[in-house]
């Protein structure tokens, strides 16, 4: 396991080679460089955005695979994620997957979408095809174009870990997802009942991060204990979102699995 120390500003590609951290990083003939790239060991997000990899329609891991290995992790490893691995699950939360309405992954009642989705990205945290690491922040994904657009820089990981109760696996993550929702949007058709609604497609997001991030083999787990207006603050949110999930990402220190055998005989024995 690599220690977290490794991962400083300007540290560069050919450092990472020669000591074999990612080495399937840079054996991958494709390289993606997002806007921002200044040659260095980071992305400077000075313009403001990055266009994320395309997101694939397709996968090795089957959707019954993912659902029965899906499961809350929070022992993590520390390599940091891969670009096109975050790319991937922003697109599975809440990305366009109907091209003539616009119409999202997850649900939503009246197509309202009600949603933001937030990645606050850490130190060292996501790394691209080519050994670079993007700057840390807050990200808010804008699903139509498929991006990330910063919000603010810095290492945000203790004060969210501080507003998560302190629960460690926040600190320990290479990236935290966070989903606000802007009750509004749903409520002006729907009124008070709305308010469910929103409840149920956050729900829906928050699934298909973890069937993703399963499928990926990924680990995260879904945070609901958080004080509400300091996750707010730290992200940058505006005054009428409200955070509904905290779920941290990174790699799993050990993958939960589990064979057919296993559950046929566990249902043989209760069907007796």
């Amino acid at each position: 396991m690599v220690s977290r120390r490794f991962f400083i500003v300007g540290l560069t590609a050919s450092i990472l080679a020669s000591l074999g951290v990612f080495p399937a990083v840079f054996a991958a003939a494709r390289r993606y460089r997002p806007k921002g790239y200044t040659g260095e060991g980071y992305y400077r997000v000075e313009g403001g955005s990055i266009e994320l990899p395309m997101p694939s329609l397709d996968g090795p891991v089957s959707l019954e695979k993912s659902l029965a290995h899906r499961r809350s992790i929070r022992e993590y490893t520390s390599e940091p994620l891969r670009l096109e691995e975050l790319s991937q699950i922003l697109w599975a939360a809440y990305g366009v997957s109907e091209v003539k309405h616009g119409f999202k992954t997850a649900p939503s009642a009246g197509a309202t979408y009600p949603l933001n989705v937030y990645a606050v990205i850490y130190p060292g945290g996501v790394v691209t095809l080519t050994g670079e690491f993007i700057e840390g922040g807050s990200y808010i994904y804008e699903p139509e174009a498929h991006r990330l657009t910063l919000v603010k820089k810095g290492d945000m990981s203790r004060e969210l870990y501080g507003a998560c109760l302190e629960q460690e696996w926040v600190l320990e993550a290479k990236t935290s997802i966070v989903i606000t929702a802007v009750y509004e949007r749903t409520t002006k058709r729907y009124g008070n009942r709305g308010v469910r609604y929103v409840l149920i497609e956050v729900g829906h997001a928050g699934q298909n991060i973890y069937l993703q991030a399963t499928a990926l083999g990924l680990a995260t787990v879904a945070i609901g204990a958080f004080y509400d207006d300091s996750v707010r603050e730290i992200i940058g949110a505006g005054e009428a979102e409200h955070p509904l999930y905290v779920m941290p990402l990174a790699g799993p220190a050990r993958k939960y699995q589990i064979r057919e055998e296993e559950l046929k005989a566990y249902i043989e024995r209760r069907r007796r």
